[in-house]
């Protein structure tokens, strides 16, 4: 559905306005989508993020400053993030041997076993496959690299 027929206006300064309020309205769509996925599994988006950062790296650790580089979110307090998953179990935390004041950061079996299960359940593709054929949502993904330039 259009922009303009989804939030009931047509009163835009320009296509940029209308562009970036369509780029917000979407973000805010597929975040909606995306939550309910994850409050399957106890789960926020940001906490999601970082088990998927985690599980990029394992076996190897990662530290909270590399977690907060690839982080799509980079508002998020990703010490705080950690420090829930570190309760539930998803993640671990242990002093570095190397360096001592460093923390290193692991995904568990548990952390492993949700995502998994996640992947099964969940396919990001199922979103857009219907309204966007894999050629459209590559030109989709250009241009918005395009934009943030």
């Amino acid at each position: 559905m259009r922009i303009d027929e989804e939030i009931k206006s047509t009163k835009f300064e320009d296509n940029y306005h209308k562009a970036v309020i369509n780029i917000n309205y979407t973000y805010g769509w597929l975040n909606n989508i995306m939550r309910c996925q994850f409050e399957k599994h106890q789960l926020t988006t940001q906490q999601f993020n970082v088990l998927r950062i985690l599980r990029g790296q394992y076996p190897s650790p990662a530290t909270v400053n590399l977690i907060k580089e690839r982080m799509i979110d980079k508002m998020s307090d990703a010490s705080r993030i950690v420090d829930r998953l570190v309760q539930k179990g998803l993640v671990s935390r242990c002093t570095n041997k190397s360096d001592r004041r460093a923390v290193d950061i692991r995904i568990t079996d548990l952390g492993l076993d949700i995502l998994s299960k996640m992947d099964v359940e969940f396919k990001t593709r199922d979103i857009l496959k219907n309204n966007l054929s894999d050629e459209e949502a590559a030109q989709l993904s250009v241009l918005l690299d395009k934009l943030r330039g």
